[in-house]
């Protein structure tokens, strides 16, 4: 085997299971940089291994061993890892731990990481890069902050917890509410992350334990609420592009939808009305399932309810306001009202940040050019790609802007 086959199935590995393999390592000790320093030279004690020896039947076993190993050496104050033959036929029979214990010191990790003790800021952030494996750097781009500044909070976390000594425990029932929004947050923005151009392990993984929270809290309505979206987002998975351009939600084709998925996220989003009181009002994830439940209506009726979209819209801006909710409310309102007050929407928004927010200027393109201003629309989509960062969207972008050229020819 070749350095390079071997590089590229450890970081198969890598993507598909360095969460578990974190939380493995960090739960008995509760030291997440030791266990990312002894993973980390676990990988590279692969790239020399594996090409001479072969891959391993069971890959996640072998670096967690020679992972444990590390740690211990650590602990002897050896600095040098060896890796006998000794070690590694041991690393080659031994069954990784199994698929419950894995999901519990998972999700004792991810409670972890949302513990009061923290600051609110760095919690959802810490449990992208333990958990599920983001890089400090795909953090720092969602949080719009720089790569350094990101890296630097995230070692001070993980240091408070060892400093603090945080239990690595799931804590109990009645301790939910107060850790669970965070938790929540850092599943969704991972399955957000890897949605649109990844290879599908970390939104899947994001779904997986999606589905484990909600079980784990039933009562939760916004555990529910969670998995319900990401489950209408997951249903149209396979209409999402078309040759590898983005295809907008409103023009996918239906056929491409799975029905299945689709009825059980609703049947989730129900339970979730069902766990409310009548005075409270829908959390974050609720309401944006329920935008998610009228899009996949289309399915059904054949046709998208612009004015339900709107209100939904409306109430999300009123109790959850952001710029990505406001720049949508403006994009369905243009479907509903008409391009003009779509626009008028648009120019209200008084979020910082507007100008280099890539759908503001799609969704403005997108008005102009339904409004007959063929120039103006193609400078605004021009703008839009300027500041994309996924290929789909920008081959998206591009068509947009080649249609109207072609228009003003």
């Amino acid at each position: 085997m070749s350095k390079s086959d071997a590089q590229a199935r450890a970081e198969d590995v890598a993507r598909a299971a360095y969460g578990k393999l974190i939380a493995m390592l960090a739960s008995k000790t509760g030291d997440i940089i030791a266990a990312e320093d002894a993973l980390a030279d676990a990988f590279v004690a692969a790239l020399k291994t594996w090409p001479e020896r072969g891959i391993p039947d069971k890959p996640e076993a072998w670096l967690l061993t020679v992972a444990k190993n590390r740690r211990i050496d650590q602990a002897r104050k050896d600095a040098r890892l060896v890796i006998t033959d000794e070690a590694n036929d041991m690393a080659d029979a031994q069954a990784i731990e199994p698929e419950e214990a894995q999901l519990d010191d998972r999700l004792k990790l991810l409670f972890v990481c949302a513990h009061p003790a923290l600051d609110e800021g760095i919690r959802t952030p810490l449990m992208l890069q333990t958990v599920l494996g983001l890089e400090a750097d795909q953090i720092a781009k969602a949080f719009l902050v720089s790569p350094s500044a990101m890296a630097q909070r995230l070692v001070r976390a993980k240091k408070k917890i060892k400093s603090a000594g945080i239990p690595f425990v799931v804590p109990e029932p009645e301790a939910y509410p107060e850790r669970m929004i965070a938790v929540l947050e850092a599943v969704y923005g991972a399955y957000s992350v890897d949605w649109l151009e990844g290879d599908g392990d970390l939104s899947h993984e994001a779904y997986f334990l999606s589905n484990i929270l909600a079980e784990l809290a039933p009562d939760n309505p916004e555990a529910l609420g969670l998995t319900a979206l990401i489950g209408f987002i997951e249903a149209r998975r396979e209409a999402r592009l078309s040759q590898g351009v983005l295809v907008p939600v409103p023009e996918q084709d239906v056929d491409l939808w799975d029905t299945q998925l689709i009825e059980h996220s609703a049947s989730l989003l129900t339970q979730a009305s069902l766990k409310r009181t009548p005075q409270s009002v829908p959390g974050r994830f609720q309401l944006e399932a329920a935008i998610q439940s009228v899009h996949a209506a289309r399915s059904v009726t054949g046709q998208t309810d612009w004015r339900a979209l709107s209100q939904l819209y409306a109430g999300l801006m009123h109790a959850y306001p952001s710029i990505g909710g406001a720049v949508s409310r403006a994009a369905v309102v243009a479907e509903d009202a008409g391009p003009a007050e779509g626009l008028r929407m648009l120019d209200v928004i008084e979020f910082d940040g507007l100008n280099t927010y890539q759908p503001f200027h799609a969704v403005r393109a997108h008005c102009l050019a339904a409004l007959g201003q063929t120039a103006d629309a193609a400078e605004a989509y021009a703008q839009a790609l300027s500041l994309c960062m996924d290929r789909p969207s920008r081959l998206w972008l591009e068509k947009k802007i080649e249609g109207l050229r072609k228009k003003m020819s």
